[in-house]
């Protein structure tokens, strides 16, 4: 492993081979920890070329157990997306479903939080009783009742991907494009996706700051995955500020469940949601154009069949029945809720990854790979760039785990929004080249 180590860090490309030895030792855990973060940062700092990075993205996928839906008989489309990761992201809890109550099915391998970002995995561990480790035998049932599923990796799903995706999150790697690309469609390959929407995220709270290197990633992406045969799309949202109104891991499972019972929609995140949801039933051939297709979701949300399918979801991967008719009763609550004061004014420009940061301050999140997670805490009411603030009204309320911890997270929250006094122009929700 230190002559593989050594070879990448002096700029050399791996061979098949060494790939290959890498990803064994990966999946069945042999690799040491520090091997494991040296080669991620070498890779990091000096890349791979393209047939390095289909090669590790292959050896992942076939790491564990590869799923071949269309062999297994499923009656429509495999689709997916992914999400380059955000603050305040819940994208996947309305996707999902919805894609499920217009006719597909969502076969998801989903990943904990990286770096300032929130996981899904670690939103769906607010749900008391959900397994999201339940293996493919479970996974695949739940696909074929539910519609959709959401797991994490385990042993038979890319599982050499597990690892390296906590080391990357743990070593400030996160922000490369080979191991990305093979992070992702690692997963996506194994998990038996036919079609697959990126999102890639950009501004302050995203991982690639810039729109023109996003859409770099992002053509990356879709050509990797057209070779390994899965057609894929990308559109690059903005991530200049939070999606939605909550951040924090039960904080945003209940936004979602607002969202799909119609209780309370937040703009901008229903917007993102639609089109990429738009985009897999076109691909799909559910829909026969993008307007076809953004009004079957709008009827999926609006007949209650989105919030019906999240339900059975949950039910199936061993969650409470009713968590869509009481959340409140199931969702961890924090014990100390105080508003975020704000100056008269209107909200200019969020560092989105900072509030991020201070989610992850809070005990929402980790700075190790062993840290415990309190899905409680975060932000919630969060206003929007644009949102008048002051005279009563809050820049968030902070949910906290005590009094101290409270204090700290509302002076860095006030520290990571800019307040003005005229409106700003409004950032591009969804941007084109």
């Amino acid at each position: 492993m230190q002559d593989i180590i050594r070879a990448k860090r002096d700029g050399r490309a791996l061979d098949r081979e060494q790939i290959d030895a890498v990803v064994v030792a990966l999946a069945d855990r042999s690799i040491a920890l520090e091997h494991a973060a040296a080669l991620a940062m070498a890779i990091y700092l000096n890349g791979m070329d393209a047939r390095e990075t289909a090669a590790l993205t292959g050896a992942m996928a076939r790491s564990g157990t590869v799923i071949d839906w269309r062999a297994e008989g499923l009656p429509g489309p495999a689709l997916d997306k992914h999400s380059t990761g955000g603050v305040g992201d819940k994208v996947s809890f309305l996707l999902a479903p919805i894609i499920a109550a217009c006719g597909g099915y969502v076969p998801m391998v989903a990943g904990r939080g990286l770096g300032h970002t929130g996981g899904t995995i670690d939103k769906l561990s607010a749900i008391p009783g959900y397994d999201a480790f339940c293996g493919s035998d479970r996974f695949r049932a739940v696909v074929r009742e539910a519609g959709c599923a959401i797991v994490g990796q385990t042993p038979d799903i890319a599982p050499a991907d597990g690892l390296l995706y906590a080391v990357r999150d743990a070593t400030a790697t996160i922000e490369s494009t080979p191991l990305i690309t093979a992070s992702i469609l690692s997963k996506k390959a194994a998990a038996g996706v036919q079609h697959l929407v990126m999102d890639i995220k950009t501004g302050s709270g995203a991982f690639v700051r810039d729109a023109v290197e996003a859409w770099v990633l992002g053509d990356a992406i879709v050509a990797a995955a057209a070779a390994m045969g899965m057609p894929a799309a990308a559109l690059v949202t903005d991530m200049g500020s939070v999606l939605g109104t909550n951040a924090g891991n039960a904080l945003e499972v209940s936004e979602a469940i607002a969202h799909l019972t119609g209780t309370a929609r937040d703009p901008r995140l229903h917007t993102v949601t639609i089109a990429l949801c738009s985009e897999l039933l076109v691909m799909g051939g559910l829909a026969a154009d993008p307007a076809d297709a953004a009004a079957r979701c709008e009827a999926a949300l609006a007949s209650g069949r989105a919030a019906e399918a999240f339900q059975r979801m949950v039910a199936l991967h061993g969650g409470p029945a009713d968590l869509v008719e009481r959340p409140a009763r199931h969702l961890a609550q924090a014990p100390v809720v105080r508003p975020v004061p704000a100056p008269d004014g209107v909200v200019q420009r969020v560092d989105a990854r900072a509030i991020g940061e201070a989610i992850i301050g809070l005990g929402g999140g980790r700075r190790r790979i062993t840290d415990a997670i309190d899905v409680s805490v975060g932000f919630s009411a969060v206003a929007p760039v644009g949102a008048p603030v002051g005279s009563g009204r809050p820049l968030a309320l902070v949910h906290a785990a005590d009094a101290a911890a409270v204090e700290r997270a509302i002076a860095e929250f006030q520290n990571a929004v800019i307040v003005g006094d005229e409106a700003p122009r409004p950032a591009a929700l969804i941007r084109s080249r």
